[in-house]
């Protein structure tokens, strides 16, 4: 390819990201002089460029954060979930643009990046619902005339920490569920991200719109806020007594960092960290189906997601049969452009990623690994700034330590086993515990796999993989995942304080336990 054509390439994508950003009217946030660079993975092209916000810009959000908090929490419940309702629409109506603009932004493929906003959608749709049913308990009094029931009240200042691998999802979570809870949210997203958390800001302002149009109520200023910088930004939230809770994701070093500062001051931390993510695949297992889960888990998103596959336990009766089949996809799998329709993967998110990747390939075959597919870097003309390769599967004769080491990037390891029993405590042997799953037709396999001697996991799957989690379910992990719980279930509690509240309907006052104290 000519320079002329490639350079060609270049203006093409930079016009399409000029579009997107026009779509949203982010331009008025942009500054050519600006400190934050914010590049595409796709060519390493500048999206552009954005001021950062100071500690002491923070530590105004989140005063108004809370001033909104104090006027959000007397509106009632189910009004509130109109709020989120009209949020779910403005971002049906933007779906199309939103999802390219992730795909821009993180190099997500389109169907990916699309994916991702109707995740947005079903939690908007999920929390309205829940707006109607923020249920307590009525508990029986031991004493006479007495009534007891739990009450669940607004918490405060919800802080959102995301990660740039799901850009808006996971914030979308957090805030679906903590606006209907009565709480105001402060977002600090991925530095790496940060245009498209600006357009999810646009569309809350819009949705806000709406609303005090359609309920003639005023939405109280800061109730939904964004703040644009790096690590300090975080640290802020963290250390910030007004923040009640801090709902972070990204990897365990730096949940590792949040976690203590919070737990210090004795405020709330909700983590979602890395993951390890494993699958067994036993001798009854149905082939095709496993291949086709496999493939996905491992290689979605470049292996850029807290849930994609990163060991494969293989029976032995069956391992050549699988291993065989998966090196034919794994060599079929075609990585380029992430706009392009056939594309399944596009880039890592930048050259460290790259890097860490062929480090842990490196470390595979010094601990006796082989490769049997991929690790590759693709050279792809017009792109040649962004980080391209070829996901690979790695042999692997035992689970060793860079095993037991995520690496955020599309690495397999596959290795044999022959007891089902002995492979769970394999499987359970690494610092995580976000996802797993089993491939089995015997029931008794899956029973195990699923019981308390099973799989340590938050999430354990039975014929699915592990990657491509619902939000009916609560979706978190174990041990260095971080134990948080986000989305569907009862997560919602997290958000909220408990009160026990005891009702005295009578006219005497007997004491609990019988204790007397009469004077």
């Amino acid at each position: 390819m000519s320079e002329a054509v490639a350079k060609a390439g270049d203006n093409a994508l930079s016009a399409q990201f000029h579009t997107l950003l026009a779509s949203f009217d982010l331009h008025s946030y942009a500054n050519d002089g600006a400190a934050l660079k914010v590049y595409s993975p796709i060519n390493g092209a500048l999206i552009g460029s954005l001021d950062e916000h100071s500690k002491q810009d923070a530590d105004k959000t989140i005063e108004k954060s809370l001033a909104a908090f104090r006027s959000w929490r007397t509106v009632p419940a189910p009004v509130r979930g109109q709020l989120v309702r009209l949020l779910g629409e403005e971002l049906r109506a933007a779906k199309v643009e939103l999802g390219a603009l992730v795909t821009a932004e993180c190099g997500k493929i389109v169907s990916e990046g699309l994916g991702e906003v109707q995740e947005m959608i079903d939690i908007c749709d999920y929390a309205v619902g829940l707006s109607r049913q923020l249920y307590g308990l009525t508990i029986a009094s031991e004493r006479p005339g007495h009534h007891m029931r739990e009450m669940w009240h607004p918490l405060g200042c919800v802080g959102v920490i995301s990660a740039f691998n799901f850009p808006v999802a996971v914030w979308a979570w957090n805030a679906a569920i903590a606006l209907v809870c009565g709480n105001a949210v402060v977002w600090k997203p991925s530095e790496k991200t940060p245009f498209v958390a600006l357009a999810c800001q646009v569309l809350c302002e819009r949705a806000v719109a709406r609303f005090e149009k359609e309920y003639d109520q005023k939405v109280p200023e800061g109730l939904l806020s964004v703040l644009i910088g790096q690590k300090e930004i975080g640290e802020t939230l963290s250390h910030n007594t007004s923040v009640s809770l801090v709902s972070a994701t990204g990897s365990v070093p730096m949940g590792r960092s949040v976690a203590p500062v919070v737990a210090e001051r004795l405020g709330r931390s909700l983590l979602e960290l890395g993951g390890n993510n494993g699958m067994i695949v036993t001798e009854s297992a149905d082939l095709s189906l496993a291949v086709r889960a496999i493939l996905f888990s491992a290689v979605g998103t470049a292996g850029q997601r807290c849930t994609t596959l990163r060991r494969l336990f293989v029976h032995e009766d069956i391992y050549d049969d699988l291993v065989s089949s998966l090196t034919k996809a794994y060599g079929a799998v075609r990585v380029g452009n992430p706009l392009d329709s056939d594309t399944l993967i596009g880039p890592l998110i930048d050259d460290a990623a790259l890097n860490a990747m062929q480090s842990s390939l490196e470390q595979a075959k010094d601990q006796g690994g082989k490769i049997l597919s991929g690790g590759d870097v693709v050279n792809l003309p017009g792109l040649e700034g962004g980080a391209y390769v070829k996901p690979a599967l790695v042999e692997m004769s035992e689970q060793s330590a860079v095993v037991k080491h995520e690496t955020f990037a599309p690495i397999l390891y596959v290795m044999r086993y022959s007891d089902v029993k002995d492979v769970v405590e394999v499987h359970n042997d690494v610092p995580q515990g976000l996802s797993s799953s089993i491939f089995t037709t015997n029931v008794r396999e899956a029973e195990y796999f699923l019981s308390a001697a099973g799989s340590d996991c938050g999430i354990a799957n039975v014929n699915i993989g592990p990657s491509g989690a619902e939000i009916g379910g609560a979706f978190g992990g174990e041990k260095e995942t971080g134990g948080g719980r986000e989305s569907g279930s009862d997560s919602w509690k997290t958000y909220m304080r408990r009160q026990t509240q005891t009702i005295n309907y009578s006219d005497e006052l007997p004491l609990a336990q019988g204790v007397v104290f009469d004077l």
